[in-house]
């Protein structure tokens, strides 16, 4: 810009986009000139990284971040992941939009985020900002889940080909599988003050309004940005009739008390098992833990959503894009 005899440069915002080109069957590759154009057009000059290997960005973003105005990631709920991750190990600050192309988005669900690109990739750089609350179990970040027990490690079991082909019957596949033969685990659980020894099934310590694309399951009033999770225990049921009650319970969010399911809010929670117990995070393997400790960081990771303005009665509709989250290139 030229003002009189003076020249003033206008530097451009800057936005670093990562990728990951295997996640949603690749149907990326599809619109990603229309994405570029859409952060072009809202003033940023851009870098694209497509990710070339798990934990790219959980590596990368530490090094980079504090050199860009606005990242941009685009995968699953793994991709996600490792992007929060990536975050939480640097000291920037540095708002994130999120292009979802994985087989749930239960994240992105939460976040009113479409599941059409382009739409997404508008409102990553044309949305308004909100500070979201970030999970750490023992050491690792988790956007939205840490869960134990049935059906938890059905997302990461399930063959990424099968995936890749059949979408969510995959994993209705590899989790019919598993009703045969439930495992369960004797805990003993510290939470808010209290001491719960019992034998359970399942738990997930949630922060998302969606969990394995299904909503309400956390229950009900769920707040991204409150400092506290949600937590459903699942005691082992011991015949037929409490396992009927116990499924009524989740699935019509506790509409009715029952013993058998524990829940609460917390911003912080033990776990100590004799055994050691599989865990998830964020639909990705978290290794196998007897003590756990999870801890929530309130509003640690910014996001670009929608402008409130936009966000009507229609906000949740499914666009009907969703697709499948390879992990061949870099995770999910």
């Amino acid at each position: 810009m030229i003002r009189g005899d003076v020249i003033i440069c206008m530097e451009k915002k800057k936005l670093w986009f990562l990728f990951n080109p295997a996640s949603g069957r690749g149907q990326i590759r599809i619109h990603l000139v229309e994405i570029i154009d859409t952060f072009v057009k809202a003033g940023y000059d851009v870098t694209v990284y497509p990710t070339q290997e798990k934990e790219d960005a959980v590596r990368l973003i530490p090094q980079q971040a504090d050199k860009y105005d606005l990242i941009v990631c685009s995968g699953g709920d793994g991709t996600l992941n490792e992007t929060v991750s990536g975050m939480m190990q640097c000291d920037a600050r540095v708002p994130v939009g999120y292009i979802p192309t994985g087989t749930t988005n239960d994240f992105a669900q939460s976040l009113k985020i479409p599941t059409n690109m382009v739409e997404a990739a508008d409102i990553a750089v044309n949305g308004t900002p909100f500070a979201c609350d970030v999970g750490e179990f023992n050491g690792n970040a988790f956007i939205y889940i840490a869960a134990f027990g049935m059906f938890t490690d059905v997302s990461y079991m399930t063959n990424q080909k099968l995936k890749r082909v059949l979408g969510h019957a995959a994993y209705v596949i590899e989790g019919a599988k598993q009703i045969v033969d439930i495992p369960s685990y004797v805990m003993e659980i510290h939470v808010n003050g209290e001491i719960i020894r019992d034998e359970f099934v399942y738990g997930m310590i949630a922060n998302s309004i969606s969990v394995g694309g299904m909503k309400n399951l956390t229950g009900k009033q769920v707040e991204l940005d409150d400092g506290l999770f949600e937590v459903t225990l699942v005691r082992r049921p011991k015949n037929p009739i409490q396992t009927s009650e116990i499924m009524a319970n989740l699935l019509m969010p506790r509409e009715f008390y029952t013993p058998y399911i524990y829940s609460c809010k917390t911003d912080h929670i033990e776990i100590h098992c004799e055994d050691a117990v599989p865990w998830t995070l964020d639909g990705e393997f978290g290794g196998e833990q007897k003590d756990v400790r999870i801890v929530n960081h309130r509003r640690r990771v910014t996001f670009m959503v929608k402008k409130p303005e936009e966000v009507g009665p229609d906000a949740e509709k499914d666009d009907g894009n969703e697709e499948d989250d390879s992990a061949a290139v870099s995770g999910d």
